[in-house]
């Protein structure tokens, strides 16, 4: 199914004159650098929302854990002022994923996988894939919408969402934030514009959005601080990248521990969190593989390994096998449609 581009609407960063689509020779190498740039600057902050991603539990007032994301029609509103809406199209693909979980009732759930090819005019396309179990009423609409955001990422556009770690705040009775942390000036377009950048971005891979959390003023981005409690902190939210099995297969073959917090020497911390960004690169190597491969040979790979799904990895050596195994897939070559 195709999806509509939406309407252009104001933005804060400047718009690049309006140009329409006639192929690769389009664009010059400096308007390319130049549109990359653009796609690139942070959403306005009034665009930005935030996602509570982990709760404490029995603690009062409860807390919740942070992260910064845009509507789909942040990112639709930059490309149709950057490229107008003739300037770029997007079309999606709707699978049955291999993947399935037994729930609370004993019902088999299945995995909904969309996936969407953004493609710009004169830049090129990327696609990607979103996923959400089947048995959420909107599932369709959240695979859409995490497909359509990853693959304009691959553009640079609402990329540095993923430099961001996450913040504790109070959480009402309902458990939404009662407030919400200001952005980092790197953050936001005007420091962007300045120069400003995320402390690890040249240092470290960027963790998947919602990942790796810690600071309590929203500031500490993307690599761990001098102090072990920063370092913790950054653990701890790598549970919603890398899953739970492989978040606690880290831990115990790492640290011996299945909470961070019960890690005693303080020189392990940093090689238990660099173990985990390294599962996280792995992760997102897999899925950018599993894309050119299918999703049938991706099944098999995982069947060879009695797997069902890459939730159900827990090191790294198992991991490193089905990225080779599905990265031997000459490009192009799938064995699903």
């Amino acid at each position: 199914m195709s999806g509509a581009n939406g309407h252009a609407q104001n933005v804060a960063e400047p718009i690049l004159p309006a140009l329409l689509a006639s192929g690769a020779s389009r664009f010059s190498a400096e308007q390319i650098k130049e549109l990359v740039a653009a796609l690139e600057v942070p959403f306005d902050p009034s665009q930005i929302e935030w996602r509570v991603m982990n709760t404490t539990k029995g603690q009062q007032p409860a807390r919740g854990q942070v992260v910064p994301y845009a509507d789909q029609r942040a990112y639709t509103d930059r490309l149709n002022a950057l490229f107008t809406p003739a300037g770029w199209t997007r079309k999606y693909a709707i699978h049955t994923s291999a993947n399935f979980e037994r729930t609370s009732d004993q019902k088999i759930v299945a995995k909904v996988l969309v996936t969407c090819e953004l493609t710009i005019f004169g830049l090129g396309s990327h696609s990607a894939t979103g996923e959400e179990w089947a048995d959420d009423p909107n599932a369709g609409t959240s695979a859409e919408a995490q497909a359509f955001k990853r693959s304009a990422s691959c553009f640079g556009l609402g990329r540095y969402l993923y430099y961001f770690t996450g913040t504790w705040v109070d959480l009402d009775e309902r458990k939404r934030p009662k407030s919400v942390p200001q952005l980092a000036g790197w953050a936001t377009p005007g420091g962007w514009r300045e120069g400003l950048r995320p402390r690890c971005v040249a240092e470290v891979k960027p963790s998947v959005q919602a990942s790796s959390e810690g600071s309590t003023d929203g500031r500490h981005n993307g690599r761990a601080a001098a102090g072990s409690g920063d370092v913790l902190r950054e653990i701890e939210g790598m549970e919603k990248v890398l899953g739970k099995r492989m978040y606690r297969g880290i831990l115990k073959s790492v640290a011996r521990v299945w909470n961070p917090k019960d890690i005693q020497d303080n020189a392990i911390p940093e090689k238990v969190l660099a173990y985990m960004q390294a599962a996280e690169r792995g992760l997102r190597r897999a899925e950018a593989a599993r894309e050119n491969a299918g999703l049938a040979t991706f099944a098999k790979v995982l069947g060879s390994l009695r797997l069902s799904s890459l939730d159900q990895v827990d090191n790294l050596k198992t991991l490193h096998e089905i990225v080779v195994a599905l990265e031997a897939v000459p490009d192009g070559i799938s064995s699903s449609h």
